[in-house]
């Protein structure tokens, strides 16, 4: 199938899936060979790999990836370039969470410095030790290859690691190649707060909502295209795209291997829920860290829960139920993040997703934590200096849930932002709907 596959390509170059490549002003959308007739998702890995990486061959590269960039065998990008003798890896950056994941040991060191033993490549941590790449490592380069699983989340640093590589990028002229893929909770969904300046940052770098509803090409187009990089510059952005994807698809539709964008996205489940649920880790509620249901679980040693469950359930929020637990968090040496409440027992409440379609994350994160601070005025505690302000984009939601209102009074609140990025987004869509 694949030498079929691979004869396929090279017959159909001049049969293009993607149209209308030349409608954007600073990006490029790289032409594909029409594949609608196989029943299955191609990443832009898989679209490179057929076409024998021709338009990096005799490069010298960098990459950005992590242990999602897999092709749909599940074999990895630095596995894949290894045969190629004219293909030359000299850097590779990380991103949050590292290269191989919290729990890989595959980096070794050398001379002080980290090293990918496949290519002998230097390994530049683009979260913890720099967070712009520095000159060296992207002035001898031809060109930057990103290869990376979104979680679909605002609050995912990945995109801003990114930006910051594409800021490097611009000033030593070197083009950026986005190797597309899916948006793992769906990219025709889009829901929350968008951003106030004041509170851009790490976490909320870019003026989109929580739940931006775009693929990992599209958001860089939109990025590159405004001149979201610092100073307005621009890079030589060319996307990859994947062949036979629908916004409307679920990533089981794909046909795509899971591969845990971070440690604590063990499924799509929990992917859906962190686009809310992330908004614990600025209140001293346990979020599932320290179990097997990161994002999925939450609790404390003094939490109510029966009556939470009760309150919970009188809203009839759509798309999830809800399961009395009882757990002890256990913190996990590789995984930086110690959990709160770690080696004690909580009482806590299980969300169950029974609805993947109707269930609005951010509508069930906000109402637990609003009824939470109305049951436990004295236990319940903002935390990290209003930490909160950053994931939600501004100090609305502490506003809001000092003044006592209704969960359901929020949710309007935000429809504005999200109307507004409706219109706004369409310019920078690549791929339609079923």
């Amino acid at each position: 199938m694949i030498k079929r596959f691979s004869i396929i390509i090279f017959i159909l170059q001049i049969a293009f899936s993607q149209s209308d490549s030349s409608r954007f002003t600073y990006s490029t959308l790289l032409e594909i060979p029409d594949l609608s007739f196989l029943n299955r998702v191609y990443s832009g890995l898989d679209i490179l790999e057929q076409m024998d990486f021709k338009p990096i061959r005799g490069k010298k590269i960098g990459i950005l990836c992590n242990q999602t960039s897999v092709n749909h065998n599940g074999k990895h990008i630095l596995d894949l370039l290894k045969p190629f003798q004219d293909i030359e890896v000299v850097v590779l950056f990380s991103p949050e969470y590292g290269l191989w994941g919290a729990d890989d040991n595959r980096i070794v060191l050398k001379g002080g410095h980290e090293i990918d033993p496949v290519h002998g490549a230097r390994i530049i941590d683009l979260f913890e030790r720099y967070k712009v790449p520095p000159n060296w490592a992207i002035s001898k380069l031809d060109y930057i290859i990103v290869d990376i699983q979104d979680t679909g989340v605002r609050h995912t640093t990945f995109m801003t690691s990114i930006t910051k590589l594409m800021e490097s990028a611009s000033d030593h002229k070197v083009p950026v190649m986005i190797l597309d893929r899916p948006n793992p909770i769906r990219a025709d969904i889009f829901d929350g707060p968008i951003p106030r300046p004041e509170y851009q940052s790490f976490e909320a770098y870019h003026l989109v909502p929580m739940r931006h509803g775009l693929t990992l090409g599209e958001y860089a187009i939109m990025v590159n295209e405004n001149g979201w990089v610092r100073d307005l510059k621009r890079v030589d952005l060319r996307i990859m795209p994947m062949a036979n994807y629908k916004r409307q698809m679920s990533y089981s539709e794909t046909k795509l291997p899971w591969v845990n964008p971070t440690p604590f996205l063990n499924d799509v489940e929990s992917t859906l829920m962190y686009v809310g649920m992330d908004l614990f880790r600025g209140t001293n509620i346990n979020v599932g860290f320290g179990t097997d249901k990161p994002y999925l679980r939450f609790g404390s040693p003094w939490l109510s829960n029966r009556y939470l469950k009760e309150q919970l359930e009188n809203l009839n929020i759509p798309g999830v139920s809800y399961k009395l637990v009882k757990y002890k968090p256990m913190g996990h040496e590789g995984k930086k993040k110690v959990p709160q409440y770690d080696q004690s027992f909580c009482s806590g409440i299980d969300i169950v997703v029974t609805d993947f379609t109707m269930c609005n994350p951010i509508v069930v994160a906000t109402s637990i934590i609003l009824l939470m601070e109305r049951i436990h005025p004295r236990e319940f505690q903002w935390i990290g200096n209003g930490y909160v302000d950053k994931l939600y984009g501004s100090n609305f939601f502490r506003i809001f849930a000092a003044q006592k209102k209704p969960p359901s009074h929020l949710p309007p609140m935000w429809m504005h932002d999200v109307l507004k990025f409706s219109t706004f987004r369409n310019a920078f869509l690549i791929y339609g709907d079923a």
